[in-house]
């Protein structure tokens, strides 16, 4: 199981190997306005410095879980 912290206010996210506390981690990424929920998986959108969005990252949600804090 991993865990994707994403951080409303910072705009960052955080993906872990397991939970939040002693886990590894394994990605961080800035300038994330959002994370779509789809069906199947968490997308990861960046802004990019031209102002368009784009995802940078697709997570199962089978095996993980997104907390969102403020």
């Amino acid at each position: 199981m991993q865990t994707l912290l994403f951080n409303t206010t910072t705009k960052t996210v955080k993906v872990t190997d397991g939970a939040l506390e002693n886990s590894n981690i394994l990605f961080i990424f800035n300038n994330v306005p959002t994370v779509k929920v789809n069906q199947t998986y968490y997308e990861v959108m960046k802004r990019d410095e031209d102002g368009s969005t784009v995802p940078v990252l697709r997570v199962p949600i089978s095996n993980t879980n997104m907390v969102i804090q403020k």
